[in-house]
């Protein structure tokens, strides 16, 4: 619902389909209008936001366009089914088994979908000065970086670079500009540096050019950016992965033992 502006309050600038789209988006992500179910008739929802037709319908524009909600001619319109996604990101930590595939893969198709990724590029680069802070690389020294697309039933649903220190990965296969079976997490298994810890570093951000062509989005929608820095023994970061996913779409599920 649409909450009246209050002295205490910052005034909402947004137009009102945008306000409307907010407000059912929000339902839709909550489980208050489970995957399938039916949207409020344009009548009931020109009642609830004293709105127009005309500005019901652009609201229920931008959830179609955001692939939230599917409506059909003389028919209803209804939350698409499984449209959000749990990312549970200690799911994908260990090194995947000998001659499994990259456990995020695995993972996705226990969902029931059909995952793949395509890898876009290998290079040596200068980090964002970010990457370069948690690997502690120098101003002048360089990286590998591994650009990926994720997709999931044929969707692009995130976008992945990853960067290594160039002295562990030069004359390995993560130099080289191909798929690494079981990912690099069980190559850097194999090369004597394997995962101890993860460390994730979670924000909402509008997307940049790349990020919005890349996914497909359909507006400017926050994306959620992972950046996630991997550990070795000694506490020797090997790597570190800038992940962006659509924030309309997914939610990240992180579980904590008390101590």
């Amino acid at each position: 619902m649409i909450v009246p502006t209050t002295d205490t309050g910052a005034e909402d600038r947004r137009s009102l389909h945008e306000r409307i789209a907010a407000d059912l988006r929000d339902d839709i992500m909550s489980g208050n209008l489970a995957p399938g179910s039916a949207l409020p008739s344009t009548a009931q929802l020109k009642a609830k936001f004293n709105a127009s037709n005309a500005t019901i319908q652009k609201a229920l524009q931008l959830l179609k366009d955001e692939r939230l909600v599917v409506g059909r001619a003389g028919a209803s319109v209804t939350v698409r089914a499984h449209r959000q996604r749990t990312m549970r990101p200690a799911s994908y930590m260990a090194p995947a088994g000998a001659g499994e595939p990259f456990r995020w893969l695995t993972e996705a198709g226990k969902l029931g979908s059909e995952a793949r990724s395509t890898l876009l590029g290998v290079s040596e680069v200068r980090p964002p000065a970010d990457v370069a802070a948690v690997l502690g690389i120098a101003d002048d020294e360089t990286v590998f970086l591994r650009h990926q697309v994720l997709s999931i039933d044929g969707e692009p649903v995130e976008l992945v670079k990853s960067y290594y220190p160039s002295a562990l990965a030069r004359g390995t296969a993560i130099a080289e500009k191909r798929k690494i079976r079981g990912g690099t997490p069980a190559l850097l298994a194999e090369l004597g540096f394997p995962p101890r810890l993860s460390v994730d570093r979670v924000s909402a951000r509008v997307p940049t050019q790349e990020q919005y062509q890349a996914l497909r989005l359909p507006s400017d929608l926050p994306v959620l950016r992972t950046l996630r820095v991997v550990y070795s023994d000694d506490d020797r970061p090997i790597e570190a992965t800038v992940m962006v996913k659509a924030g309309h779409l997914y939610e990240v599920q992180y579980e904590f033992t008390p101590e």
